[in-house]
């Protein structure tokens, strides 16, 4: 039985990893190709950049949701040793800090700040 728990944990892994590359890829493409074309067509060159720069933020923190779950369940379901769980720290700490300071990026506050 254990080993079909890892099996299915390793696919879970593989599936969760493969969407979040996809939403950032998507998110990317998306960015670079359908908003400026919406917008130049509604003639606001000027707003392309923020826009652009704000979908593929978007895009990219969804991502990383979705690796920081899947590396969750590769530590905690399929290799769970002291090392991995100390990788998995880390890892969660570099993505945790990537994710609060594209949000400031995006939109000119720490998550924890009201808007305004």
């Amino acid at each position: 039985m254990p080993e079909l728990v890892k099996a299915v944990a390793e696919w879970g892994v593989t599936i969760t990893e493969i969407v979040g590359i996809l939403i950032i890829v998507g998110f990317a493409l998306y960015a670079l190709v359908v908003v400026p074309l919406l917008r130049l067509k509604h003639h606001q060159a000027n707003e392309i950049y923020t826009e652009v720069r704000q979908r593929l933020g978007r895009g990219i923190l969804l991502g990383l949701e979705f690796l920081v779950a899947a590396d969750i369940i590769h530590t905690v379901a399929v290799e769970l040793t002291f090392e991995t769980v100390g990788i998995l720290a880390i890892i969660v700490l570099i993505r945790t800090f990537l994710s609060f300071t594209l949000e400031v990026e995006l939109s000119g506050r720490w998550p924890w700040q009201k808007k305004e």
